[in-house]
């Protein structure tokens, strides 16, 4: 349902506390200050476009600004990505202080405190997207949180002329439609992130290679978890699946494939005891995370040439090292 509220009918001596009000109404819990000592004057209508709000703002010189105790009572956590289309304003979010001219993009975190301080009459468009549906670690958002993007190119003129044009079509899309647009929305907004990221200076060589390390060291310890994936190794490194990837690029490998590989060694190391209480291969496979027999004697075969019963039997001194001897790799299977 569209809402739309304007000071045009309330009486003078009302008209910044309705403000106030609509604000804490549709985007949340946050402090409002007018900028001048006329009567104030504001217009906000907001929509929903499947799981983002869509607002468009007209309005007299103002300050808002969130705070923690805000924050602790608000009931959702939203990114808010926003295109100024008339007037100018100054932005500050994670220690940074940025002034955002017409035609700018504009992107802050409600979770985290900022303030938005418009000195002059404004008009802005802006997709609450819920943080959730964001697939971005945080190093990656404060990227851009706090900051103007210039849109006159690329990813960021996309999405500046998407929000532009969807403050007029969100309120008559069909459910379905409203839903795809909100999916493109924050694809295009990703992929702004992505390619502000790529264009920056590169990471640190030795903060790379250690959250590497951490990244090895987690997924070995937590191999014999079923649930162990990319998405669950990001998630515990507070990052994205992009950016987990991105990581290890240079590392020759995918993470999807480096858990395999060590499941594989580990399972290998166990299968090969010379001992009569050894465990039966299925038992192994499951405890290493492999909850179908089949597909764990499938990739075994695949990595070391051998059925797993093929290589509990073989010397361990003779065949065994099969496909993984010969690619130099111990009990490591090969990249291919």
């Amino acid at each position: 349902m569209n809402l739309v509220l304007t000071t045009d009918s309330v009486p003078d001596e009302d008209k910044l506390a309705y403000w106030r009000d609509a604000l804490n109404r549709t985007l949340g819990p946050m402090t409002v200050a007018a900028g001048g000592d006329a009567p104030f004057r504001g217009r906000i209508a907001t929509t929903r476009l499947g799981h983002l709000r869509i607002s468009s703002l007209d309005a007299d010189p103002q300050r808002v600004s969130r705070t923690d105790r805000h924050i602790a009572r608000a009931g959702a956590e939203y990114v808010a990505v926003g295109v100024l289309t008339a007037g100018r304003a100054t932005l500050v979010q994670d220690g940074r202080k940025t002034d955002v001219g017409a035609g700018d993009l504009v992107v802050h975190d409600t979770t985290r405190p900022y303030s938005l301080d418009c000195p002059e009459p404004f008009s802005a468009r802006f997709a609450h997207m819920p943080r959730r549906a964001v697939a971005l670690g945080e190093e990656e958002l404060r990227q851009v949180t706090g900051s103007a993007i210039p849109a006159a190119e690329g990813p960021a003129a996309l999405l500046r002329s998407f929000l532009t044009a969807l403050t007029a079509s969100a309120p008559v899309c069909s459910p379905a439609v409203a839903a795809r647009l909100a999916t493109s929305v924050v694809d295009l907004f990703g992929t702004l992130v992505e390619v502000r990221t790529r264009q920056g200076a590169e990471p640190d060589a030795g903060a790379h290679e250690h959250l590497v390390r951490r990244v090895r060291t987690h997924i070995d310890g937590h191999l014999r978890d079923p649930e162990l994936s990319p998405h669950t190794v990001a998630t515990a490194h507070h990052i994205s699946v992009r950016y987990l990837h991105r990581l290890f690029e240079r590392e020759g490998v995918t993470v999807a494939r480096l858990i395999q590989q060590r499941r594989l060694a580990e399972c290998a190391r166990e299968l090969g005891r010379r001992d009569a209480s050894a465990p039966t291969v299925s038992a192994v496979a499951q405890r290493w995370g492999f909850a179908n027999p089949a597909h764990f004697s499938r990739v075994f075969r695949g990595a070391y040439g051998v059925s797993p019963r093929e290589w509990r039997v073989r010397d361990g001194h003779g065949e065994r090292g099969g496909r993984a001897a010969r690619s130099g790799t111990g009990l490591t299977p090969p990249l291919s």
